[in-house]
């Protein structure tokens, strides 16, 4: 009993003693950002995640490499279109995020003059998106059900807000979900007009942008046919056996190691040139 009482006194003369001193909150870290998930939600990809999603590029890649070596019998160059097929379904899921992001840019407008027209016409903030599942443009439609369903479940229009910036994954959407956040906490009477500048101003951007695209397209394509052109003669040689002994010696690695360096260093330069600055999604 002596030792229990010792051990008691002490516990309690420590945390008096703790008490007395300030401790500092723990600095909460920024969730980390994931990239693979992004690119998922903006290419309207909602049943796969990022890591099945790498698992189906090893899956390709290591099948197609096997597919090469069963028909070619050589190593380095069954190496090589492997990793180009181990590329392809994520080359696959940007192509579908870009192409969904041009789509939407020129919905964006048409979505904030229903919102504007709702909220004249004396619906609150609530009412005006959910029927956007009705009245919107069709390629959203079925967001703006789902935001209605949450929100007839929960009740909470933050909540709300936050699952629909995730399913649509877009920067212009973060700007026009973040601005309708704002009214509805601070109040204001000039949203109607904010909507209209954010529309027209959504409308020349998206003009602007359309018509630099289409002016560098064709220097793209251009460039991307020059990155594949030798590694189509090259899936030519592989028919002839002369050619494959050749690749199969240290010196044929070699080359075929330099040339995807080169071709991979070439490519990537020529993405860098060619791209247009893109809208992050900063607020989240």
């Amino acid at each position: 009993m002596s030792a229990l009482a010792g051990v008691l006194a002490g516990t309690g003369l420590f945390l008096i003693w703790w008490s007395c001193w300030e401790h500092p909150e723990p600095v909460k870290r920024p969730p980390k950002v994931n990239r693979l998930g992004d690119l998922l939600a903006s290419a309207g990809i909602e049943r796969v995640t990022g890591s099945g999603l790498i698992a189906t590029c090893l899956g390709l890649g290591i099948f197609v490499a096997l597919v090469f070596f069963t028909i070619s019998r050589s190593w380095p160059i069954s190496a090589c279109f492997g990793l180009f097929a181990a590329w392809l379904p994520l080359s696959a899921v940007r192509w579908r995020a870009k192409k969904r992001t041009a789509v939407l840019r020129q919905l964006w407008p048409d979505v904030v003059d229903h919102l504007r027209s709702a909220i004249r016409a004396g619906l609150s903030l609530p009412e005006a998106l959910i029927q956007l599942g009705e009245k919107g443009p069709e390629e959203l439609r079925h967001v703006f059900r789902d935001f209605g369903a949450d929100y007839r479940a929960g009740g909470q229009f933050d909540a709300s807000l936050n699952q629909l910036k995730d399913r649509l994954a877009d920067p212009v959407a973060d700007r026009i979900v973040e601005a309708l956040r704002l009214t509805r906490e601070v109040g204001g009477s000039d949203l109607g007009k904010l909507l209209g500048t954010l529309a027209e101003f959504l409308r020349e951007n998206a003009r602007t942008r359309s018509e630099l695209e289409a002016r560098q397209s064709w220097t793209v394509n251009a460039a991307k046919l020059a990155v594949a052109a030798p590694w189509i003669v090259m899936l030519l040689l592989a028919s002839r056996p002369e050619a494959v002994q050749a690749y199969n010696t240290p010196v044929g690695a070699g080359v075929l190691l330099g040339g995807l360096v080169v071709s991979l260093i070439c490519y990537s330069i020529m993405l860098r040139i060619g791209a247009l600055p893109q809208d992050e999604r900063v607020l989240r």
